[in-house]
């Protein structure tokens, strides 16, 4: 069976349609099931690519009444 064919009965046995079928992501099994790497984030790293202001804030004028 192909990853289409798969998508396609999925999607007739559960009335969603074939392209929300295709992005959960079902796929046929294997006598040997096979573990996904995990997804992590470094972090440290995801915040050196982030712009940083490094300017002081202004101060507001003080308003006499």
């Amino acid at each position: 069976m192909t990853q289409n064919e798969l998508n396609r009965a999925v999607a007739r046995a559960t009335g969603e349609s074939v392209s929300v079928i295709s992005s959960i992501g079902f796929v046929p099994l294997t006598s040997i099931p096979q573990e996904r790497e995990p997804q992590t984030v470094d972090w440290d790293e995801a915040q050196q690519t982030r712009r940083i202001s490094f300017q002081p804030r202004r101060k507001r004028p003080a308003f006499v009444a």
